[in-house]
């Protein structure tokens, strides 16, 4: 009898701690490349950091609650490979915490922001190193070349890709249809004027599907000061189809506010190539009601030495027009700059590696 009570006794601690299981990954990014920027009547060359995929440091885990019902949490953290991140080390890229269960995902923290994650799907680049299409920084770009300055838009600034004290829906799996809601909190005082200001909302929606996926997305932050308001606005939708031999790839993006609008058009494709694949894309930045626009053409290869490292080479040039002063610019090493009108040119050969 004393047997079967201690049997008993022992499968139900199991069971509750099968239900209560949980587990931790370390995750990261190590990527390095040897680049150089020219534009201005100079160049730059030296050591730039995640041009391939961002260099990363995370955790993420997950515990089975029972029922259907399980928790999460992801930190990820920006390194700096060509530096060492002396400046220190924080979860910037990503910091959540999550419900998720039939019904989908509930995240709260800081993460990415909807619209941008179109652009960083549907460039081949990934939106970085020299072939990045800077879809980061598009009106940032906008209102350099207009004379003014945009700090604060949704998808450029401190944070251009992130937003911070976000609250997050995802959509379960439905097919291959996918989905996002987002608001983050500016955590400004009601007692002010223009008290909403630093909030944001954004969507997105999408459909993959063996070859095929497509998917736009829509962001929108208040921002201004106690006496005005300054809404900026981001929208973008892109597609892809996989032939086997070749991807092509389509990204519009636009980014309007303080009576400013850029329109972004990039027509891109990866194709594997040996061990290896292939990257091109042809963009072009339109400044409305202005002749300070800009194109970019860039081409890469990146070859597989295992699952983990690769070791890749890119080229890109950048072409202005009007006052435009659009150019290459990488994370870790600063651009010489580009002349009103003038052209830019970057290199790098590096290597990744993800564990």
């Amino acid at each position: 009898m004393k047997k079967s009570l201690v049997a008993l006794m022992a499968l139900s601690v199991a069971g509750t701690a099968l239900a209560q299981s949980s587990n931790v990954t370390l995750f990261g990014v190590v990527d390095a490349s040897v680049a150089r920027i020219s534009g201005n009547g100079a160049n730059v060359t030296g050591l730039a950091n995640g041009s391939q995929s961002s260099s990363r440091l995370g955790f993420r885990g997950t515990e089975d609650l029972g029922g259907g019902l399980a928790a999460g949490f992801w930190l990820e953290g920006s390194l700096g490979i060509d530096t060492g991140t002396s400046a220190g080390f924080s979860f910037d890229r990503r910091s959540t915490v999550s419900l998720l269960g039939n019904f989908g995902e509930v995240r709260l923290g800081r993460d990415k922001v909807p619209a941008y994650l179109t652009i960083e799907t549907f460039d081949p680049f990934g939106d970085v190193g020299v072939g990045g299409v800077g879809g980061s920084n598009l009106l940032a770009n906008a209102a350099t070349a207009a004379g003014g300055s945009a700090t604060g838009t949704t998808i450029e600034g401190s944070a251009p890709k992130r937003a911070s004290n976000t609250v997050n829906y995802l959509l379960p799996k439905l097919g291959g249809f996918y989905g996002q809601a987002q608001y983050a909190f500016g955590e400004t005082a009601s007692n002010v004027a223009n008290d909403q200001r630093g909030d944001s909302y954004g969507f997105r929606v999408g459909y993959a599907d063996g070859p095929v996926n497509v998917s736009g997305g829509y962001s929108q932050l208040r921002a201004g000061s106690a006496t005005s308001r300054v809404d900026y606005k981001a929208s973008s939708i892109g597609a892809s189809y996989n032939f086997g031999m070749v991807k092509p790839m389509v990204l519009l993006a636009t980014e309007r506010g303080a009576g400013r609008r850029i329109d972004l058009l990039e027509i891109g494709a990866t194709a594997p190539v040996g061990a290896g694949e292939l990257r091109a894309a042809v963009s072009r930045f339109d400044l409305k009601d202005s002749a300070n626009d800009s194109r970019k053409f860039a081409v890469g290869y990146g070859y597989n030495l295992s699952k983990r490292t690769q070791v890749y080479a890119t080229v890109a040039r950048v072409s202005n027009s009007g006052s435009a002063t659009r150019g290459i610019s990488i994370n870790g090493l600063a651009s010489p700059g580009v002349a009103a009108g003038g052209n830019s040119t970057g290199y790098e050969m590096g290597v990744r590696h993800t564990f």
